[in-house]
């Protein structure tokens, strides 16, 4: 018997534990080798900083476009055959990387990678929101989304490190085994659950059984947005960190991210608990204000010290703002429309990773790295802004209607 179907509140399933740890996995592998890229790129083909941004921003437009096709194919295609077919591409594609002889063929393998690691990266975390009970969805899309932030800040130290020591042949191996071991994790006994193991019936029934479509939902278009301002932080440590540690001499910049996980893990569970307690704005303000001291913090980095104390405030903002916002979009969207709230939220994630490496990119370029990251302040500094407004319309618009209703 399915153990989702004894115990209906219960969050540790073995289909859950299952799910979460292919999620590490799988952005474990894109983790490892994106921090990496640009620095290796930068020393093979010998380019400038706009080049290496196309190595980041080619794979996050194809993970992009494919989400939307894997959103429109989960209604069709099993989604199991889905999963499998984009988890392989990811680890072929993964290995392949070490015979790109040119820019050009490394920007095809990553249009490739997009493709695969964008239908995966779709079906895990449909799958997961729908066996989290909906009481608990905040906790539960804390804890599963711990899995991506933990990749996030362990792989680049991993990867950094790899290549350091043994080079980009030796990191591409490891990070296809990565992807490799999502097959007999998800192949277990019971690790997908059984209601959801079967063929894709449509988005919805009428009552003559056909699918019906479901309407876009906007209320998924702003958090979205915050989303989007956020991972524009992200890409320009994961694109520019190490040639920012080179440029202020600091050999182990590598350990923003195992200092950065520190405070990730803290702050996930507690984070998740006030979201379904007290509500997004409790969570998002004042880490949204943790992670512009880290980038201001990172800016006038010159010692390890500053380094660590910037690792700690992104930790903390970081691992606060991303699974609350997926949280507040699942919350927003009925249970049919998970798949396409979860594709939103990661394609909002990569459309962001896309905008930062190519403008932060030319920022670096023309300013150079420690007045870039003021500029990467300055995006979390805008979310703090429009977050704000439209809170105090919300609040302004909905005052009168509640008077109303009560003096009704």
């Amino acid at each position: 018997m399915n153990p989702l179907e004894e115990q209906p509140g219960k969050l540790w399933t073995r289909s859950f534990i299952s799910l979460t740890i292919s999620s590490f996995l799988l952005f474990l592998n894109l983790q490892m080798l994106l921090s990496s890229f640009p620095a290796y790129v930068k020393g093979k083909f010998m380019t400038g900083d706009f080049t290496v941004s196309l190595v980041t921003s080619v794979f996050a437009i194809s993970a992009i476009a494919t989400r939307f096709l894997t959103a429109a194919l989960i209604r069709k295609v099993h989604r199991n055959v889905l999963l499998f077919i984009g988890v392989g591409i990811a680890a072929l594609i993964t290995a392949l990387y070490i015979w790109a002889s040119s820019v050009g063929s490394l920007l095809v393998m990553r249009v490739g990678y997009g493709i695969g690691f964008g239908m995966a990266s779709t079906i895990i975390p449909t799958l997961v929101s729908q066996i989290i009970p909906s009481r608990r969805m905040g906790e539960g899309i804390g804890y599963f989304g711990l899995s991506t932030s933990l990749a996030m800040s362990v792989g680049p130290m991993i990867g950094l490190n790899t290549m350091n020591h043994y080079g980009f042949n030796s990191l591409a191996m490891i990070g296809a085994l990565a992807a490799v071991l999502i097959f007999p994790v998800l192949l277990g006994p019971s690790s997908i659950p059984k209601q959801l193991n079967k063929k894709p019936s449509g988005s919805g029934a009428s009552s003559g059984g056909k699918a019906v479509k479901q309407p876009f939902n906007m209320k998924l278009v702003f958090p979205a947005f915050l989303n989007v301002l956020l991972s524009v932080t992200y890409s320009g440590l994961l694109s520019f960190i190490a040639l920012f540690g080179q440029s202020v001499h600091l050999e182990q910049v590598g350990l923003f991210f195992l200092f950065n996980v520190i405070t990730i893990i803290i702050i996930r569970p507690i984070s998740g608990r006030l979201f379904d307690s007290k509500g997004h704005a409790a969570v998002l303000i004042p880490a949204a204000a943790c992670v512009v001291a880290s980038m201001l913090v990172l800016s006038f980095t010159a010692s390890i010290p500053m380094l660590i104390v910037s690792a700690l405030l992104y930790g903390l903002g970081f691992g606060a703002i991303q699974p609350t916002i997926q949280a507040w979009m699942l919350r927003s969207a009925s249970p049919e429309q998970h798949s396409v709230a979860n594709s939103m939220f990661y394609n909002s994630t990569d459309l962001g990773v896309a905008i930062g490496a190519l403008l932060l990119g030319a920022i670096s370029s023309a300013t150079g790295y420690a007045v870039m990251y003021r500029y990467s302040a300055g995006f979390m500094l805008l979310f703090l802004v429009v977050y704000g407004l439209v809170q105090l319309i919300t609040n302004k618009l909905s005052r009168p209607l509640t008077n109303r209703e009560t003096s009704l």
